[in-house]
Formats: structure tokens, C-alpha cells, sequence
């Protein structure tokens, strides 16, 4: 009988789905033979790092040759300062997916469990099964419900249990764009046994600008049990560089950088994340500008008749009313990627990132032309 290879697989590896991402520019020009294209399918900055970012990256390159900084002393110092919190509370990863993986190598067994939404980041699946725990979904809301297809934080307090070891709350959450709000987020984390990590996942947090978004990051204090995770590849535009953290109590910092890999923030992502911090304005400007590309793509999509999703990201998930892979397909033709998100279970649905005033208008034309074709 010959040697299976997947037999040497360990079980809850054997079946997870690998996390698909947005389809590379350099891919799409390869397959189709056309050049000029444009990537709306990640949440990427569109404008990159600001140019605070952009000098310390030049700087850095310098010190290649030697190992990084494996504790990240300086961005760690930079954190404390705007999170007003010790040093000791900080635990950097390879972008926040990286904490996100630890958490679950650190806290998850065979015998625990962890609780997330129905349509929440698809990292947090993965992760989970990685370790063999039972992953306890709750349903989302309804689309007819003001948050459509957001937390039901009732429904996920249902499901936690003594053997909850994580639950994980993203907020914004992707790829629907929705929110929990403060009042409502402050009284589920309250309601949770001490037992239970909450893990408050603020990637696109700068973007939030509705009034009633909390930033958990303010509650470390009063919650031994929250982990707060952010990252840089958003609003700070270095996606390419792979740095964000985690923000907890000691002991929780303490066994994640057990399980941390050795220099696993590389140096020139450091300097530039050190560098990113102290330039707000360049965050500004991106928020700012988002929020009128956010205004223009509702516009565009009001015309053509399709629904959207409320969102406090820097992205829109577009009803398509009718299987959207065809619709992402055509789009690729014309050069334009989007995110078709049928594997969040959203077969009728694009996840579209916002871009400059140029690719917005151009995403606009190329989804006109798809909607016409099919």
C-alpha cells in the first residue's frame, strides 16, 4: 500500500480551509495579460505609510544584515506612551494575525472552547482549529437588523461556557464593516466569567468614527480578562511590512511571548512602526480621505441600484442581489479586483476597499460594466 503523506497530518489540521487572499495585482496581470490594474480587495491603505514611515524604512535597511530588536524595545516604548499602559502589557506580532494565532496556541486545548460570530474574520476559524478546540459560532444578525449581519453578542453570550477559553469580538468587524457598540460591548465583557479571555479585535479601529464606538483599549485596567489587538497594516499603510500587537494584562503578555516566535517583528517593520506612530497627521489625512471615498462609492452604488452595509472600516460589503462571482470575474477583465467573500458564507456579496478619487471612480465603472454584462 503506498505512503499517504496527509496520514502524518496532525487531525485538526487535516481539514481547515487555508485563508484565501485578495488576489495580487502581479497574478491577475499574469493570467489575463493586461497591465495598469488596481487592487481594491485587502483594506490596504491606498496612500501606504506616511512619509515619517517611509524615512525610517530607508534608515533601517541599513541594519539588515543583523538579527531584529527580539523585544521590540523601542516600538514597545512608543506603545506604552499611547495606550498609557507598561511595557510588560505589550506583545508584538507579524502583523495583529500573528497575536491572533498566539492567543489561541496559548489559552486553547482538545478540551476548550472558543466562541466568535457567524460572519466574523476568517483568522479566527483557523486558528481555533488549529488546536483542536471547538469553535462555538453564533448566528449574526439578521440583514434586516440596523446592525445587518453584525454581533449578536446575545447569542455569542449563549454560547460561553466553562470550557470558553476565548471569545473573539471584532470590532469593526470584517468583512460586513458593522460595530458593537460601547454600552453594549462594556456590559458583554462584564458578563463574561473570569475564565473566558475576550479578545477585541481593533484593526480598522482609526477609521470608527460614529460616536458610540468604544476603544477597549481604555479598559485594560478594569478587565484583567480583555485582550485588546490592533494593527499597522490599515490606517498606517504598511500592510507590506507585517507588524501589529496585543495589549492585556502581564500574565496574559507573559504567556503569549512564550509561545512568540523569536524575532518575529522583522527591523525594518519596526522603525517604520515606531515611525508610523508619531505621524498622525498622515493617519488624518488617510481617515479623512476615506471618509470621502466612503461617501462617493454609497453614491455610485445608490445608482446602480445595489445595496450596501453600514461600516465603520475602510471598505463596503455590496449586495449584489444575484451570485457575485460572475460580477468579480468581469471586474478582473476590466483590471479591478474586489473581494468576492463566498467563503464568509456571502455568495451575493463584494467586500470593496476604498481607494484614492481615481480608483474609486474606476471600481465604480468596471462594476457598472460587470452588473451590465451579467
Amino acid at each position: 500500500m503506498p505512503f499517504d503523506p496527509k496520514s502524518l497530518v496532525a487531525l485538526p489540521v487535516r481539514d481547515i480551509a487555508p485563508y484565501v487572499p485578495g488576489k495580487p495585482i502581479e497574478e491577475l496581470e499574469r493570467e489575463y495579460g493586461i497591465s495598469g490594474s488596481i487592487k481594491l480587495a485587502s483594506n490596504e491603505n491606498p496612500f501606504g505609510p506616511g512619509p515619517l514611515a517611509r524615512a525610517a524604512i530607508a534608515n533601517a535597511a541599513a541594519q539588515i544584515g543583523f538579527y531584529p530588536d527580539g523585544n521590540g524595545y523601542a516600538l514597545k516604548r512608543a506603545l506604552a506612551a499611547k495606550h498609557s499602559c507598561a511595557l510588560d502589557c505589550i506583545t508584538l506580532g507579524n502583523g495583529s494575525n500573528d497575536v491572533l494565532v498566539m492567543l489561541a496556541e496559548a489559552f486553547l486545548t482538545q478540551s476548550t472552547e472558543a466562541v466568535y460570530s457567524q460572519y466574523a474574520f476568517a483568522v479566527y476559524p483557523i486558528a481555533v482549529q488549529a488546536t483542536g478546540a471547538t469553535a462555538r459560532v453564533a448566528k449574526a444578525l439578521s440583514e434586516t437588523d440596523a446592525m445587518p449581519l453584525g454581533h449578536d453578542l446575545s447569542a455569542m453570550a449563549a454560547l460561553v461556557s466553562e470550557r470558553t477559553r476565548l471569545v473573539f469580538v471584532a470590532n469593526p468587524n470584517n468583512p460586513t464593516g458593522t460595530f458593537v457598540r460601547e454600552g453594549s460591548l462594556r456590559d458583554f465583557i462584564s458578563s463574561l466569567p473570569k475564565t473566558t479571555l475576550i479578545v477585541v479585535d481593533e484593526a480598522y479601529i482609526e477609521y470608527a468614527d460614529d460616536p458610540e464606538f468604544p476603544d477597549a483599549s481604555r479598559w485594560l485596567d478594569e478587565f484583567s480578562n480583555l485582550v485588546v489587538t490592533r494593527t499597522f497594516s490599515k490606517a498606517y499603510g504598511l500592510a507590506g511590512l507585517r507588524v501589529g500587537y496585543a495589549l492585556s494584562h502581564p500574565v496574559i503578555a507573559d504567556a503569549l511571548n512564550r509561545v512568540r516566535q523569536a524575532f518575529n517583528v522583522n527591523t525594518i517593520a519596526l522603525g517604520a512602526a515606531e515611525a508610523a506612530l508619531k505621524d498622525q497627521e498622515h493617519v488624518t489625512r488617510s481617515v479623512a480621505a476615506n471618509r470621502e471615498a466612503l461617501a462617493y462609492i454609497r453614491a455610485g452604488l445608490d445608482k446602480l441600484g445595489l445595496r450596501y452595509f453600514p461600516t465603520q472600516g475602510n471598505f463596503l460589503l455590496v449586495d449584489c442581489a444575484r451570485p457575485a462571482l460572475p460580477i468579480y470575474d468581469a471586474m478582473l477583465r476590466s483590471g479591478v479586483i474586489v473581494r468576492p467573500v463566498g467563503g464568509y458564507g456571502l455568495p451575493n456579496h463584494l467586500r470593496i476597499t476604498l481607494g484614492t478619487p481615481a480608483q474609486n471612480q474606476r471600481m465604480l465603472a468596471a462594476l457598472e460594466q460587470a452588473l451590465v454584462l451579467r
